[in-house]
């Protein structure tokens, strides 16, 4: 089997585990694959005392909107340096079950008060919203300069909310990394292939394979006209490392046929 894979080297855009528990290691193991982590982007917390400055606390608001994971870790940061104690009456609304398992991290996790969006899309979230808006007033945490499509959405549905920049994502270098031809590159945030189209802006996908985590990342990677080979979350693949996983096997079994 392992001789047949074609693809044997994979980036998978994201910081490396800091433990051997991770998919991709298994699967590494599994099909004999050499995967490398390097994340496109690093993110850093705006300082509480710029926060400060925007005259917003998060104790005016009786709901939160996130949309990543980040979001969710600067929220409570800035909490945090800010003495301010979460109502255990705060509702939570997600982008997707992924992020909402993450609150768990900061809460203790009641699906009374925690709603995401079921195909982890912005209209999946929006409809939700828009079932709440009478009687909650939304705060949504996000990155300096984000292009927020689900805030022009919740706009059009006249739904109250304050967006208030809490983080600011920054892109690594990752030309020397890119120039090593990897078969198949991994992403899961459409500011990583902006990263790449900035600082390679003649790259050539050719036959590198790209998978795509979510539909915003789908969504930029089409727009930078490249193609998605593997794409992530799906009914039967619920990880980036199962998906991987089902294109390799898939393909091992067309080469057989032939």
């Amino acid at each position: 089997m392992e001789e047949k894979i074609k693809v044997k080297s994979i980036l998978v855009t994201q910081p490396k585990p800091e433990t051997d528990k991770s998919p991709f290691y298994d699967l590494a193991k599994k099909l004999n694959l050499k995967i490398d982590f390097r994340s496109f982007i690093h993110v850093e917390g705006i300082p509480a005392k710029d926060f400060r400055k925007e005259k917003i606390s998060p104790l005016d608001f009786t709901a939160v909107i996130f949309t990543s994971r980040n979001a969710i870790d600067h929220y409570f940061r800035i909490c945090e340096e800010m003495k301010i104690k979460v109502s255990q009456e705060m509702k939570y609304f997600c982008i997707s079950e992924a992020v909402a398992l993450y609150l768990q991290k900061f809460i203790l996790y009641r699906k009374r008060k925690v709603f995401f969006s079921a195909d982890g899309s912005n209209d999946g979230l929006l409809e939700i919203l828009t079932k709440h808006k009478a009687d909650q007033q939304f705060i949504m945490p996000c990155s300096e300069g984000s292009k927020n499509e689900l805030g022009q959405g919740m706009l059009k549905q006249k739904i109250d909310f304050v967006e208030v920049t809490l983080f600011r994502t920054i892109s690594n270098e990752i030309k020397e990394v890119v120039k090593k031809n990897f078969d198949c590159i991994l992403f899961f945030s459409p500011i990583s292939i902006q990263a790449l189209k900035e600082q390679m802006p003649t790259y050539k996908q050719k036959t590198t394979l790209f998978g795509a985590f979510g539909l915003v990342t789908s969504k930029a990677i089409e727009e930078a006209k490249f193609r998605i080979d593997i794409m992530a979350p799906s009914p039967n693949a619920p990880s980036m490392a199962v998906a991987l996983e089902n294109y390799l096997i898939a393909s091992l079994k067309k080469s057989k046929k032939k």
